[in-house]
């Protein structure tokens, strides 16, 4: 199981020149404003596509992916804690997937945060450490946190890369943006979330909010939004859904309520999708790995004052509400907003290319070479750990990814079950016949016992390991510092018990 994760001529002449002509003005004209112009295409990336809609995007996030056919600059930076140094993550070349290798080699031995997240526009509406607004942040000064870089990994077109894990009292803004919507002014976005990865807090939002970080009022922000909060609006069945963030207000149709048209979303790769118009909006939602979009709303702005005008400030923000609330949680791997109203059809061939791209759960995992894999815990981004214990009993721990042998486990399999026997001491993970809530997980030199036996099962690319004796799953308990003792809980569906397994 483990390794499984493991065209008349003149005519023609006549508008070749106007082409080249009304290119030249515009490539001056950009030129004069100081907006830089990204390299473009060959290929084809969803920013190409709305080019050629007559929506051009002005903002483009990714992580994981160059969202121009062509986009050789950097992606995203990292920031490692050992020695605060920094490092920009481009794609591995012109147009492609994220250069993983380079934060995994930078990373190594230590823990890194995403500290920038550039924008491939060439407009420098790069996002970066939300401030403190209507409500503070968890970090120094009021800040948001920053992400940690490894707590999302995932592949795309067979190659690893990671997204951007968002944890309650994570954030990134962009208060001073170029070429957003402002006002009433048209425009579109999509993103690329983990649909499985959400909560009821306020608010994990993508898109556009006020430029001070504050709750200016109804029509103030346009932004996606995708959980399954039920203060204000509210889809079918339990949600998650996706829905539109106006500000005071969280809105599946024309006014905040019910909207029974607006479906629970749980894709693994979710692909949402708000845009906003004169009197018009709309919802739509995919899966990002097959399939169309579905529509769930698309109509009038809902009949409240201050929503029709809209009043957009145009700011960018990621994994907080527009007053930086900071209580919501969710996974981006990629986003754009445009610059007018997409049409239907132009954001279906957006969806052709996301799910062309290749979003997948499976990374490399198995062993590798020396057969052995390292546990990463989702919710804190540590890794499983023998803390340096060498005797029978010892306890077993969470750690910053490093290159020691405390991580590394050697899988054994016998009878359905499997057997983690640790690299550095030779013992094995053991659940010690603990059977209380809460109770430490440890080691023990090699036996027999189910206390050493743990049932492996795989959802959404994460890994559970039940121990046989015990009936508890390996857990985090909800602790996120290193050297946090591993403990063992009932089952759930809580991030704490689930493991990526990577190879050492």
């Amino acid at each position: 199981m483990i390794a499984s994760l493991i065209t008349e001529p003149h005519r023609q002449s006549r508008m070749a020149l106007l082409l080249i002509s009304v290119a030249a003005l515009v490539a001056a004209t950009l030129a004069a404003v100081g907006v830089a112009t990204p390299s473009r295409a060959a290929g084809t990336g969803p920013c190409d596509i709305y080019a050629s809609g007559g929506t051009p995007c002005v903002a483009a996030h990714s992580t994981t992916r160059a969202l121009y056919g062509n986009y050789s600059g950097s992606l995203y930076q990292v920031r490692r804690s050992s020695d605060n140094a920094t490092l920009n993550i481009g794609p591995v070349s012109a147009g492609s997937y994220a250069n993983a290798a380079a934060q995994d080699s930078f990373c190594s031995g230590t823990s890194c945060v995403i500290t920038v997240i550039y924008d491939q526009s060439g407009r420098g509406n790069n996002l970066t450490q939300a401030p403190p607004g209507g409500f503070n942040g968890p970090a120094s000064g009021g800040y948001d946190n920053l992400a940690n870089a490894t707590a999302a990994p995932i592949s795309i077109g067979g190659h690893n890369v990671y997204g951007v894990y968002v944890s309650p009292g994570t954030g990134y803004r962009n208060n001073s943006t170029n070429g957003i919507a402002t006002g009433d002014a048209s425009e579109g976005m999509y993103a690329v979330f983990d649909g499985t990865h959400y909560n009821g807090g306020c608010c994990f939002d993508y898109g556009n909010a006020e430029t001070n970080s504050r709750d200016d009022g109804n029509g103030t922000m346009e932004a996606i939004y995708f959980g399954n909060i039920t203060v204000w609006g509210r889809g079918s069945g339990n949600g998650p859904w996706v829905m539109a963030d106006l500000e005071n207000g969280l809105f599946s149709g024309f006014n905040v309520g019910l909207n029974s048209a607006d479906a629970t979303r749980s894709d693994r790769f979710l692909t949402a999708i708000i845009k906003g118009g004169q009197n018009l909006w709309s919802i739509r939602a995919g899966n990002a790995q097959s399939g169309g979009l579905s529509t769930y709303y698309s109509g009038a702005r809902p009949n409240t004052s201050g929503y029709n005008p809209m009043h957009k400030q145009g700011a960018i923000i990621l994994g907080i509400g527009g007053d930086n609330s900071v209580g919501a949680a969710g996974t981006f791997y990629e986003g754009v907003m445009t610059s007018g109203y997409p049409s239907d059809a132009t954001e279906n061939s957006v969806q052709s290319n996301i799910t062309a791209a290749g979003y997948s759960t499976s990374t490399t995992g198995g062993g590798g070479s020396s057969g052995y894999i390292k546990l990463q815990n989702r919710t804190s981004g540590l890794f499983l750990d023998n803390l340096g214990g060498t005797t029978n009993g010892s306890n077993v721990a969470q750690w910053a990814g490093s290159g020691s042998y405390n991580q590394q486990w050697l899988v054994v399999t016998s009878g359905g079950y499997v057997r983690l026997q640790d690299r550095a001491t030779g013992l094995y993970l053991d659940g010690m016949g603990r059977t209380a809530n809460g109770s430490n997980a440890g080691q023990w030199a090699s036996s027999s016992s189910t206390n050493q036996q743990w049932t492996e099962t795989i959802s959404g690319g994460y890994a559970k390991f039940q121990n046989r004796a015990t009936g508890l799953y390996l857990d985090n308990g909800g602790l996120t510092g290193n050297g946090s003792i591993v403990q063992q809980w009932p089952g759930g569906g809580s991030t704490n018990q689930q493991w990526v397994v990577s190879n050492a």
